[in-house]
């Protein structure tokens, strides 16, 4: 006669009755809670990793717009020309707002006798522009604006050179110039 032994039994295997000690039934609920532990901890780190993401993307397009609006507000301000002096006004008041509407609107009419009265042509461009500080509403962007100015006792172009501090902010999605001072 031969004796069939266990053999699950003998290597010690996992029994399947949920009274013996460390069945897999008992190990089950356990292995479930960790896996959704992890699934929970999973979608929480992508659910963060997507957020700074997508905040990272805003900031460089925050970034980039008002850079790209300092260029273009410093390009119309030193850009004027006595025959269309009204025009290209109104092109640097469509992108200003608060102190700096404000004072270039009550300077407009001295300045316009001025570059009437001499026959002033300005053509100006940004050689550099650096971003100084940032924030959801505000920006600070100080830029190196060359001008060509022409006039009734310099008919060779002259160059100026200016430093300018210029301050934006956002209004309806758009920068606009609160304040522009020249620096030294």
């Amino acid at each position: 006669m031969t004796v069939v032994s266990e053999p699950d039994q003998a290597q010690g295997a996992v029994s399947a009755d949920p009274a013996a000690p460390g069945g897999a039934r008992r190990r089950t609920p356990r292995v479930r809670l960790v896996l959704g532990l992890t699934l929970v901890a999973a979608m929480v780190l992508a659910v963060v990793l997507g957020r700074q993401a997508l905040d990272q993307r805003a900031e460089a397009r925050d970034r980039s717009a008002a850079l790209a609006a300092a260029r273009q507000i410093a390009v119309n301000f030193s850009t004027l020309d006595y025959r269309t002096f009204d025009r290209d006004t109104a092109r640097v008041a469509a992108v200003a707002t608060g102190s700096f509407k404000s004072d270039f609107a009550a300077q407009a009419a001295q300045i316009k006798q001025v570059v009437l009265a001499d026959k002033s042509v300005s053509t100006g461009q940004v050689t550099q522009a650096a971003l100084v500080s940032l924030s959801s509403s505000r920006a600070r962007v100080l830029l190196a604006l060359d001008a060509q100015v022409t006039n009734t006792s310099t008919t060779t172009p002259a160059a100026r050179h200016y430093r300018v501090q210029l301050d934006l902010t956002k209004v309806h999605g758009a920068w606009l110039a609160n304040q522009l001072q020249f620096v030294v």
